[in-house]
């Protein structure tokens, strides 16, 4: 990954900081290329330069918002797409709804496919119901493309791809242009929502959001989905665009039509189904017990775990009967002091421990004790020594509980054993499980490289499809210089045509001249008078050509018109031409003028004796330059 330019990375922070327009989650390299390609447009060279430039023009700030959003949509893009939706996720979604249907358009554009959603919608449910039921959310950043979004008027050839019996339905004529019909454009909504910063709509029903995500970074979209699945009610779908698949997000959808970027939400467990109770569960009322002082005595007595209760000054309070078995103790111990008992210091010094409890108010525990016992077997205690206290948090006593823990020693034995029996089976496994760790570690290699490959895949088509964007973006720039140019063209041949023939009419030879004498214009009466085709005499300098006519006694009649000091010079005279012929001739010079430079060139009209009146009449209909 190359390092971010921290230049270019300013920028961004001053378009949000100063616009509102968060950039910063958009991949690098198609932003970078959008803003060099208007950077190219105005003087700034490099991105410092641009940033101070925003700073000093306001009005900058909209043709780079036009220029990084790539506003290109279409009515039923992806037609194949548009179909399964259609035929296969609408019917199951509209049969199996109750109350509103409400569809979110993210990142809608100029508005096509936010009419394209209402089409559908009215196909599959009728005009009536939708008007009733349904209400369309589109939403955009860009507020030029939702304005154009509002009118909902396009022209014939944004309506080519649909076909002609959608565009009867749904269309009005409106002169040369056609609008969407009003009763169902009040169910489509239209508004600004930036997918980063703002809040989603919610409770949505179809959320579409096509060729949008791959202009972020990986980062951003998760964000993104995380509040596109927020937005959708349980069992909602997501329609994408087909450069998007949703690989690693399978937690938040699951998809429909993979192949034509359709995906389900996936909802979220909740506790308790979503149900937490308020109340406790009813407890049936106690029923008064007798008797209770004896069942307890006798409870304590049948205990199989051995126990002595000894009071706050170390007098034996109660024993029971496994403590009488296992230490020797008998019911004539009790009152007796503990410490004159064998027991409070074999097997263990308890008296220590027993004054820690008191002192400290907690549990004691002395664990893994040998105990032999008189049938010279060993035995393993473990001993708890828990502090009795009153509700007023006196000390009562102590009750010392001695745990048998001998089975689970021996367990604990044989367990070592078969450990031990066992390491000889693991050392020889062991040189397996080594191949098996490394043959894994190479498929998991692989498999991350194939990841890798997938990943870089999958960017890469973004990349396409964002370019292929571009370039469709450019190319409808360029349709419509080219209609601007074909039009020009067209009048620019009318008024040559008209041109043509105004010379052609003319019964004189007309002959225009630039500034430096060189011939403009030659007209066909001039070919007859003396022979030289047009071809031959544009380009020409008026005074070098022989067609015997005298050009040099010309020469300061066009001189005074070209300088402005006469608007209109005549001269007559007698000329033999190419075919030998005399020709008697009046030569009327005017300055050829142009609003805005003055005089540019003269108008030499050449009248043959006889025809005076009907040339100058034809002359004075040449317009000016």
């Amino acid at each position: 990954m190359t390092q971010p330019d921290p230049d270019f990375e300013a920028l961004l922070v001053y378009l949000k900081e100063a616009r509102g327009f968060d950039f910063t989650g958009y991949k690098r390299s198609s932003l970078m290329r959008r803003v060099e390609r208007r950077m190219a447009q105005v003087p700034p060279s490099d991105y410092s330069e641009y940033l101070d430039y925003l700073q000093v023009h306001p009005d900058e700030f909209t043709a780079l918002f036009n220029t990084i959003l790539i506003n290109v949509t279409g009515f039923f893009r992806d037609p194949d797409a548009w179909a399964a939706l259609s035929h296969e996720v609408l019917p199951r979604l509209v049969d199996g709804h109750e109350g509103p249907l409400r569809v979110w358009s993210a990142g809608c554009a100029s508005g096509e496919e936010a009419y394209t959603l209402a089409i559908v919608l009215a196909e599959a449910m009728g005009v009536e119901r939708f008007r009733e039921r349904v209400k369309i959310y589109a939403t955009d950043v860009d507020e030029e493309s939702l304005a154009h979004a509002r009118q909902a008027t396009y022209a014939e050839r944004d309506l080519a791809h649909l076909e002609p019996e959608l565009v009867e339905r749904y269309f009005e004529p409106t002169g040369t242009r056609f609008t969407f019909r009003k009763d169902l454009r009040r169910s489509v909504i239209f508004g600004r929502n930036d997918l980063v910063q703002d809040a989603p709509i919610s409770r949505i029903d179809l959320l579409v959001c096509r060729n949008a995500l791959m202009y972020f970074n990986a980062e951003t979209q998760t964000r993104i989905l995380s509040r596109f699945h927020f937005a959708l009610s349980p069992g909602g779908v997501l329609f994408l665009g087909k450069a998007e698949m949703l690989l690693s997000h399978a937690n938040l959808f699951t998809p429909l039509d993979l192949k034509r970027r359709m995906f389900r939400k996936v909802s979220r467990p909740v506790l308790n189904g979503g149900v937490y109770l308020t109340e406790p569960p009813h407890t049936p009322p106690r029923t008064e017990l007798f008797g209770l002082d004896r069942l307890r005595s006798e409870a304590f007595l049948a205990s199989p775990v051995a126990q002595v209760v000894v009071t706050a000054d170390g007098l034996v309070a109660l024993t029971n009967r496994h403590a009488e078995t296992l230490f020797g103790v008998s019911p004539r111990d009790i009152g007796r002091p503990f410490r004159d008992l064998d027991l409070s210091y074999r097997p263990v010094e308890l008296r220590g421990y027993i004054e820690q409890a008191q002192v400290e108010r907690r549990v004691a525990r002395i664990d893994d004790v040998e105990l032999v016992t008189a049938a010279s077997e060993k035995q393993y205690l473990n001993i708890q020594i828990h502090p009795l206290v009153d509700s007023d948090a006196g000390l009562l006593g102590v009750v010392v509980i001695f745990q048998d823990m001998t089975a689970s020693r021996r367990l604990q034995d044989e367990l070592e054993h078969a450990n031990r029996q066992l390491e000889t089976a693991y050392e020889e496994l062991q040189s397996t499980n080594e191949e098996l760790e490394t043959t894994n570690e190479e498929l998991q290699s692989t498999v991350e490289e194939l990841e890798t490959t997938n990943e870089e895949l999958q960017s890469t088509n973004e990349e396409l499809e964002t370019m292929n964007e571009e370039l469709q973006s450019t190319n409808d720039e360029l349709q419509s210089i080219n209609d601007e140019l074909r039009e020009r063209t067209a009048e620019l041949n009318d008024a040559n045509t008209f041109m043509e023939a105004i010379l052609t009419s003319l019964q004189a030879g007309v002959v225009v001249l630039d500034r430096e004498m060189h011939i403009l214009v030659w007209n066909r009466r001039s070919e007859d008078l003396w022979g030289l085709r047009p071809d031959e005499a544009v380009g020409q300098h008026f005074l070098n050509i022989d067609i015997g006519l005298s050009t040099d006694r010309l020469r300061p009649a066009i001189r005074e018109v070209l300088t402005g000091r006469s608007e209109r010079e005549a001269e007559e005279q007698s000329a033999v031409n190419r075919r030998g012929r005399t020709v008697d001739l009046r030569v009327v010079c005017s300055p050829l003028t142009s609003e805005t430079s003055g005089v540019i060139g003269a108008i030499l009209v050449m009248e043959v004796a006889g025809t005076a009146n009907t040339a100058a009449t034809g002359a004075s209909a040449l317009p000016s330059a």
